[in-house]
This record gives structure tokens, sequence and C-alpha cells, in this order.
């Protein structure tokens, strides 16, 4: 896909999901993919805010004992880049499972309310809460666009032993979401040249 082929709608909406100081415990998730990832989300937050469109900020609470990202651990705030920028933003969701449309307030219910039909999807864990928003923002009729480059996960043990690293997983959700009709897998460098022009009131 070109930088011609995607048009940014004028309230096309940032989300920018769980970018929290707990992801940063490597001793916890272990090791990581994409370090240019924070600054990609901070790139197209800037430029959301500045073209006038909406960012919306997704915080994750965890119900698991121990985790570094349950509400009452200095893990679950966010990180700098992102609080330092947070006034600006049009809506704050929390939520405790993996997708931001079961959260409050009601993310479906305010950008139906706002007229919005556009999602960019960024923020952590890449196949995790990214991954199961995309789909589920497909499903819901949405135009969606995933810049995988503004995104990041962890290496990750399943079943008998089979263990797939970071990349190997980002790569598996770029072909879910692409390649199953959920989404549009794109670069941050793409997004922001097609969403240069200001908008005007």
């Amino acid at each position: 896909m070109t930088t011609n082929e995607i048009e940014i709608a004028p309230n096309s909406a940032l989300l920018v999901i769980d970018v929290q100081k707990g992801f940063g415990d490597a001793s916890y998730w272990g090791p990581r993919n994409n370090p240019a990832a924070e600054a990609n989300m901070a790139a197209l937050m800037d430029a959301w805010q500045e073209s006038g469109r909406p960012v919306v900020l997704v915080q994750h609470a965890s119900r698991t004992t121990g985790s570094v990202l349950a509400a009452d651990q200095p893990g679950y705030a966010f990180q700098d880049f992102v609080e330092e920028r947070r006034e600006a933003a049009a809506l704050h969701v929390t939520k405790t499972v993996n997708s931001s449309f079961y959260g409050t307030p009601d993310l479906a219910e305010w950008l139906t309310a706002q007229g919005i039909g556009q999602l960019v999807v960024a923020g952590i864990q890449t196949n995790m809460c990214v991954e199961t928003t995309a789909r589920m923002a497909g499903n819901l009729g949405y135009d969606v666009l995933v810049p995988l480059d503004a995104t990041h996960t962890f290496d990750l043990a399943g079943p008998d032993g089979a263990r797939l690293s970071a990349d190997e997983l980002a790569t598996a959700t770029a072909v879910n979401l692409h390649g199953g009709g959920f989404a549009r897998v794109v670069a941050t460098a793409e997004l922001l040249a097609a969403s240069r022009v200001r908008l005007t009131a």
C-alpha cells in the first residue's frame, strides 16, 4: 500500500492502547520487539492533535493477581510521553479485558455520537489488546488502520513448549488483520504523510 492510497478521515480517531509504565518491566514481560514503537506513537499523537483529529487513550486495569498493570500499582500509570499529551485527548477509556470496546465509558457509543467511522489503532501489546480491538472494530464496521510499527509486544510461550518471538507474533498479527480483512496494516510514516493537512473547524 502506498501513501496515496491512504485517506485519513477528517475525524479519524487515533486509539492509543495501554501505553503504561508497567510494560517497561522486562523482568515481568521478557524480551520485546520494535524499540521505535514509542516514538512512532508519540508522532501519531502529535499529528492527530495538531490536525484537530481526536485521540482516545485506553488504559488497562488488570484484575490478575500480582500484575504490574493493576490499578493500585505504579505500572498502571501512562508512560511519560502519553501523560504529557493526555490533556489534549478527546476520551479516556478504562478497561479490564483485551478489547477497548469493553470499557468505561463505552467506546462504540462515543464514536457513534461523534460520527466517527475510521480508527487508527496503536499501542501495546500488538497481538493482544491492539489486535483484539482492531478485530472487533472491523467486525463492527469501522474502517481500521493499524500502524504495526507503532505497536510492540513480547515473546510468548504457548502449549507443549511452543514459543514465538515478539517479531513472529507481530507478523502473525499483521497477517491476521490484513489478510483476514479486519484492518489495513500500514506504516506510521504513511499515516503521517497522509494526515499533514491541518483541519479547520
